[in-house]
């Protein structure tokens, strides 16, 4: 199973086309929030399974503020983050997925890439695919993949 993780897309699809055309048969894609009204063009273009969360710009937007599912045997959380205060760092948000029973937290707001495991929860940020922060401002998103064997496997990519 391959999982396509972006985040902040802010409206722009650009990125995001050059994305789906370069990973293709995706199987789960999941859009961690700010995608301001692009939820209709995904909707349109991304043709498996779709999860995607509200961001502190997607005012007026019926999407949810979070969300619970099953990738596999894992138990993913995903939201925005800014209610977790993920821009001074990842513990609220950590310690909110573990009191959910989560394996995996999703989340974004921050623009930058994150990624952190320890033997109770997996913590990410895939970046921001229209307008990254971190350290040479390239635009980033994550592949996960889910092997035979139950395995999760993650990907930081970049586009260049």
């Amino acid at each position: 199973m391959k999982i396509l993780v972006v985040s902040d897309t802010h409206g722009q699809h650009k990125n995001l086309d050059k994305i789906l055309e370069k990973e293709q048969d995706i199987d789960l894609f999941v859009h961690l929030g700010d995608v301001e009204g692009g939820e209709f063009y995904i909707d349109a273009v991304v043709e498996c399974e779709k999860h995607i969360v509200r961001g502190n710009n997607d005012f007026f937007s019926d999407l949810p503020k979070e969300e619970e599912f099953y990738i596999g045997k894992y138990k993913a959380f995903i939201t925005h983050g800014h209610a977790y205060g993920v821009s001074l760092g990842p513990e609220q948000i950590r310690e909110e997925g573990k009191v959910r029973g989560a394996d995996l937290v999703m989340f974004g707001h921050t623009h930058k890439p994150f990624l952190e495991k320890d033997s109770e929860i997996t913590v990410l940020n895939p970046g921001s695919i229209s307008y990254p922060r971190q350290n040479g401002r390239q635009p980033s998103y994550m592949i996960l993949t889910l092997d035979a064997e139950e395995n999760l496997v993650y990907e930081q990519r970049f586009l260049k």
